[in-house]
């Protein structure tokens, strides 16, 4: 599995199993494994409009409010695709989600999954595309991060329900989006230097920033998904990014999941 190819660490601290467990925020197999609940479960639409539809009325879940002050088990989250490993499926999504301590940045747990992704890829509706994955990865995790990070928008979207805000509110955890590419909005430019930043708008609203996490690289677009903000967004996200252009987190995450080769136990 993707975990054999990093270097797992005991925590320096206690994680307290018992606290998580009466959070709600956990639930026990029946192996007597005790890993993460998924806090909201939908369906998973296949038509592009009721998939929006959906969307719309997620919107009324999402929080946005400063992180929380103490962060000591921080997530990142990605998806790859795979040829179809059978006939009739369109295409093969495999999720990854690295969980690091924090401030140190050290591998705690690395959990892949893979489904069929049978919905199309749609500007704006990824979270139909790779949810499903996701959320199998994150049901077996054994360690609840503080805050999770997502390769993709949050609120710097069209209905503000990028995949960091939805993920988010279905995990009911806080959560950032951290995009590669701008999905809507306008913003100035940004001035060549780390840690340089502008607001992304769209319309009247400021729906996230655009940062600069290495000197003279190309920015990424940080926004809130849920229970967390813009402000506290931007300055973890640049703590995060100690060495290369996207978050530590982040970056594991896409390296765990373009190398990971499901077997059938660990298919959905």
């Amino acid at each position: 599995m993707a975990s054999k190819k990093f270097d797992l660490i005991p925590l320096p601290f206690e994680t307290s199993s018992l606290k998580i467990w009466l959070s709600g925020l956990a639930k026990r197999k029946p192996n007597g494994d005790v890993v993460m609940r998924i806090a909201f479960v939908h369906d998973w639409p296949q038509d592009p409009g009721l998939a929006a539809g959906l969307q719309e009325r997620l919107k009324e879940k999402q929080i946005i409010v400063p992180l929380p002050g103490k962060i000591r088990l921080i997530a990142g989250a990605d998806t790859s695709y795979r040829r179809p490993l059978q006939s009739g499926v369109t295409a093969l999504a495999v999720a990854a989600i690295v969980v690091l301590s924090f401030p140190e940045l050290q591998v705690v747990e690395v959990v892949c999954r893979a489904t069929a992704a049978p919905f199309p890829y749609v500007p704006g509706l990824l979270t139909f595309r790779e949810g499903p994955a996701l959320v199998k990865a994150f049901e077996e995790l054994t360690h609840i991060p503080d805050v999770v990070l997502f390769d993709g928008q949050g609120l710097a979207h069209p209905k503000g329900m990028g995949i960091a805000a939805h993920m988010g509110i279905l995990i009911d955890l806080p959560t950032i989006g951290c995009a590669k590419s701008r999905l809507c909005g306008v913003h100035d430019p940004v001035p060549t230097t780390k840690g340089s930043s502008v607001c992304l708008r769209h319309g009247q609203e400021v729906i996230g920033a655009v940062v600069r996490t290495r000197t003279g690289v190309k920015p990424v677009y940080v926004s809130p998904g849920h229970r967390s903000d813009i402000e506290g967004s931007v300055a973890l996200t640049l703590e995060l990014c100690r060495r290369f252009r996207l978050p530590e987190p982040i970056r594991l995450a896409h390296h765990a999941a373009g190398r990971f080769c499901p077997k059938p136990d660990e298919m959905a």
